[in-house]
């Protein structure tokens, strides 16, 4: 079994600290981002593009435009914007859409740890916001971050 995150989830995780991180300076264009997080402009704008629908992030054209968190970085965790990005983070598929068309559901023995697994990993990622890996960040004395 392998959960793994997608290139697109941890660039969209690195957008939303860039932009936390720079909240002050109002809207932050694409080409700043792209070049402080070295991702391409054109990757960059589909995954901003999926943050944009969703209503996590603000834009504006024109040229002091750019993109900008709708809410405080308080109210995005990462498990919402995993899953926007991801679909899923269960670890199995059976468990995927909440509704499990396994026909060997009633008799999986497995199910249970399986769904047990599903919540630890929810629970965990629900509970770290933006504004904790920024303020985490910060406490380690730097303004570089992996993802």
């Amino acid at each position: 079994m392998q959960v793994k995150v997608s290139t697109k989830g941890r660039y969209a995780l690195r957008v939303m600290i860039d932009l936390a991180q720079h909240t002050k300076d109002g809207f932050i264009s694409l080409k700043e981002i792209a070049e402080r997080q070295e991702i391409s402009m054109k990757y960059l704008e589909m995954i901003v593009g999926i943050l944009n629908r969703a209503d996590f992030v603000i834009s504006l054209r024109g040229k002091s435009g750019g993109y900008k968190l709708a809410k405080p970085a308080k109210d995005y965790t990462v498990g919402a914007v995993l899953k926007l990005t991801e679909g899923s983070m269960a670890p199995v598929n059976c468990i995927e859409s909440g509704v499990n068309l396994c026909e060997r559901a009633q008799s999986c023995i497995t199910l249970p740890m399986w769904k047990g697994l599903d919540k630890v990993i929810d629970d965990y990622l629900e509970s770290i916001t933006i504004e904790d890996l920024v303020e985490n960040q910060l406490a380690e004395g730097g303004d570089n971050y992996s993802i």
